[in-house]
Parts: C-alpha cells; sequence; structure tokens
C-alpha cells in the first residue's frame, strides 16, 4: 500500500469546469489501478464537483485537505471503489 505518497500529480486551479475534470480524467487514465493521484484544486466548483466525478468513476477519494489559501489538495487512488 501506497503510504499517502501520490505517483502523479496534476494542477487545475488555472483552469475551470468542465475543463477541471478532464483535465483530472486525463491524468488518472495515465496511472496503473491502484496508483495515487494527488490533485491541487480550487475551492468552490471543482471541490464540489470533481471527488463526486471520479466516485463516480469508480476511483477512491483518500484524503481532502484545504491548504488554507482557497485551494485543496485530493488525493485519489485509481480504480479504488471496483
Amino acid at each position: 500500500m501506497n503510504k499517502g505518497k501520490a505517483d502523479a500529480f496534476v494542477d487545475i486551479t488555472d483552469v475551470v469546469c468542465p475543463v477541471t475534470f478532464v483535465k483530472v480524467k486525463v491524468a488518472i487514465e495515465e496511472l496503473e489501478p491502484g496508483q495515487i493521484l494527488e490533485i491541487r484544486m480550487n475551492e468552490g466548483e471543482p471541490i464540489q464537483n470533481v471527488p463526486r466525478s471520479l466516485k463516480d468513476e469508480d476511483h477512491k477519494v483518500i484524503r481532502v485537505e484545504n491548504n488554507g489559501d482557497g485551494t485543496y489538495t485530493v488525493l485519489v487512488e485509481k480504480d479504488g471503489l471496483t
């Protein structure tokens, strides 16, 4: 088991919905099942929608951290719910 260390990182703070999830989807598709993607995103629409969309696609949201600067860091395990 990966001890909370991400295998890949994507920063979507510079894009807006729906491009946010498109960038995350591309990044997670490059990983092997069970690998961890770290995503940095803005509060508001992205933090409300991206984790839910990932769960809908059977990925496991491991941790959501508020960075205290208007951004969040989300760790996701690819195919973690299948």
